[in-house]
């Protein structure tokens, strides 16, 4: 019961930001989508840092001198893994007019809801492999770790599921249809979670890899889209200030609850 409220935490927060759809009439403006989305990158930085690349090298170190090689080599596929998906699948970020990926005939708001989804894999990876990781024997993740880092997620979650919705409805899409959008954006990351318990049952071994999997993975969201969202054109300043935020919340979140 533990890990199916830990793993519905992060969705929730996806929600109840798309909920704000209800209560908002216009959607967020440029300094307030600056200062989120530099939130939500020191959330994620300083939980690919305390939550997954520790745990992955103190997981190691009968390796010895060698403890760092499966962090490493996590790390490296995580981003390649994002990078992949990225390449293949259509998406469209917030504040954009040009669409990555392969050409497509989707609609602005699919790929809109794309984007967000495509970042929202790796934060669902990475709870399952916290939770994976806690039903294992032998592992040095605490109970109140892994609640913090889904605690953590589902606090950055709220802006998404906010900054998808409200330019949704802003632009004629009814409010319902909107909220509907936003939510869906987050339901991949309870789904990505559950896979990833499910396959680390058969992999216990490999625990030190996935959870440097999953933190490479949210490090390639960091770098490549939230923070030059957060650092284009005016403003960029209230980014770096969110993002200072956001890593000490989860920094503090994972040490004392951890």
């Amino acid at each position: 019961m533990e890990t199916f409220i830990g793993l519905l935490i992060p969705f929730l927060g996806t929600t109840l930001g798309a909920a704000c759809v209800f209560f908002l009439k216009k959607e967020l403006n440029d300094r307030l989508q600056k200062t989120l989305l530099g939130f939500a990158s020191g959330v994620m930085v300083a939980a690919s840092v305390w939550s997954l690349i520790i745990p992955a090298i103190e997981s190691s170190e009968h390796l010895g001198k060698l403890a760092f090689i499966p962090a490493a080599v996590g790390i490296f596929l995580g981003m390649a893994f994002l990078f992949i998906l990225d390449m293949i699948i259509p998406h469209l970020h917030v504040n954009s007019s040009e669409p990555e990926g392969p050409k497509t005939k989707l609609k602005k708001t699919t790929m809109l809801c794309l984007a967000v989804t495509l970042h929202n894999i790796p934060e669902g990876m990475a709870v399952g492999v916290v939770y994976a990781a806690l039903l294992a024997k032998g592992s040095n993740i605490s109970s109140a770790g892994a609640f913090a880092l889904s605690l953590g997620i589902a606090i950055q979650n709220f802006p998404e599921g906010a900054i998808i919705s409200l330019p949704l409805a802003g632009g004629g899409n009814g409010k319902g249809k909107s909220f509907l959008y936003g939510t869906l954006s987050g339901i991949v990351e309870p789904i990505a979670a559950l896979v990833t318990i499910l396959l680390t049952g058969f992999i216990v071994p490999l625990l030190p890899y996935l959870l440097a999997f999953a933190a490479g993975a949210m490090l390639y969201v960091v770098v490549e889209e939230l923070i030059p969202e957060a650092s284009v054109g005016e403003h960029s300043n209230l980014g770096t200030v969110g993002f200072a935020f956001g890593f000490i919340l989860m920094m503090v979140l994972d040490i004392a609850l951890g």
